[in-house]
């Protein structure tokens, strides 16, 4: 019974999520100041979905091997430098995937 409990109160609070922006806003034209912020909404996202998987990845027993660091560091570079994202993340999973080739 917990356990549906708490699934009906999640989809009931990102019901109310989505609603207040669809629902209520619907129409109406948000204020600049509020559209300025959303536009950083992945950009703060994506960094804390990588960082543990980064830093502490499951299958190294939670210790940071070189693979990773210089897939991320990769990433990084190709996307400063690119100013694009795809170029970026292909060139971090090609790095990726030739660390854990090379390094094991």
């Amino acid at each position: 019974m917990a356990l549906w409990t708490v699934i009906v109160l999640l989809g009931l609070g990102s019901f109310a999520l989505r609603f207040i922006f669809l629902g209520l806003v619907g129409n109406h034209p948000l204020p600049p100041w509020l559209l300025r912020h959303l536009r950083y909404t992945a950009v703060a996202v994506l960094p804390g979905l990588v960082a543990p998987l980064v830093l502490w990845p499951a299958e190294t027993g939670g210790t940071p091997d070189i693979s990773r660091l210089l897939a991320a560091f990769v990433t990084l570079a190709v996307g400063l430098a690119s100013r694009s994202v795809l170029p970026a993340i292909l060139c971090g999973g090609a790095t990726l995937y030739a660390g854990l080739y090379i390094f094991g």
